[in-house]
């Protein structure tokens, strides 16, 4: 799964990067209307947990065109038939092998389709001592990780009521050396394919899911990270930075890449 990760990057660099057309508002925390508003207060996060406001790149259409819009939600998808949003931090991860069947994501999956930016993700490799050893997974090119996700709008019963914007990031089995590491990883959406994930008019299930590929080998670099991060509490980019070789135990963690 992808149950931690870091965002660091300014919503500047990532409407340049991801070629965003509008820096929509803070729907994470509702709002009128849809959500809509002129930027948002989210702090760089190098520790992000499930029900956090985090940034998505997703395309509404405006005017009768499709706009490209970086928007806040909240992490932990929230199904519009919901009665409340309690539920939200068991649905963080959504598998692909299910995800245009079950009934939480399957509407989302067709026509609410998002990209998900990080720096990287964490990953805690079991040790044969019984403990847990964190990695950080990222982009050996240092440009964002751009993750499959869907994101959903809830509102609460009654008149007025805000609308909460909720996401969650699409999983797969995780190859090659990642596979050491836990058995399962974030689909990435290359940068050629990013305009067709958005689209809002979709496709059908095998071809959208076709759009969705495991990292490519040689891409992605991981390595141990501070225990720290397993406190949500804890935060700051030390928290990304390589363990000195001499704080590793023997048997703390496999040889990767």
């Amino acid at each position: 799964m992808c149950g931690r990760y870091a965002a660091s990057r300014s919503p500047e660099d990532l409407v340049e990067e991801f070629e965003v057309d509008a820096w929509a508002g803070a729907g994470a925390g509702g709002g009128t209307g849809d959500g809509a508003g002129t930027g948002d207060a989210v702090p760089p996060s190098w520790n992000v947990a499930p029900t956090d406001p985090v940034r998505v790149v997703l395309e509404r259409v405006v005017e009768e065109r499709a706009e490209r819009q970086l928007r806040t939600v909240r992490w932990g998808l929230v199904p519009s038939w919901a009665r409340d949003a309690s539920g939200a931090a068991r649905l963080i991860n959504a598998r692909l092998e299910t995800v245009a069947e079950k009934p939480a994501f399957r509407k989302a999956f067709r026509s609410r389709r998002c990209l998900v930016p990080a720096d990287g993700y964490y990953e805690w490799y079991a040790q044969e001592d019984g403990g847990k050893q964190p990695f950080f997974i990222r982009r050996r090119d240092g440009r964002s990780l751009a993750m499959a996700g869907l994101y959903e709008l809830w509102r609460a019963p009654g008149e007025g009521s805000p609308w909460l914007w909720t996401a969650t990031v699409i999983t797969t089995a995780a190859v090659d050396e990642l596979g050491r590491l836990h058995d399962r990883m974030p689909m990435l959406v290359e940068r050629d394919r990013w305009a067709q994930w958005l689209d809002p008019e979709g496709g059908d299930a095998e071809e959208l899911r076709g759009l969705l590929v495991p990292a490519a080998p040689g891409l992605l670099e991981a390595y141990p990270v501070s225990k720290a991060v397993g406190n949500v509490r804890n935060n700051g980019p030390h928290l990304v930075e390589p363990v000195p070789a001499a704080e590793e135990a023997a048997d703390a963690a496999p040889t990767l890449f």
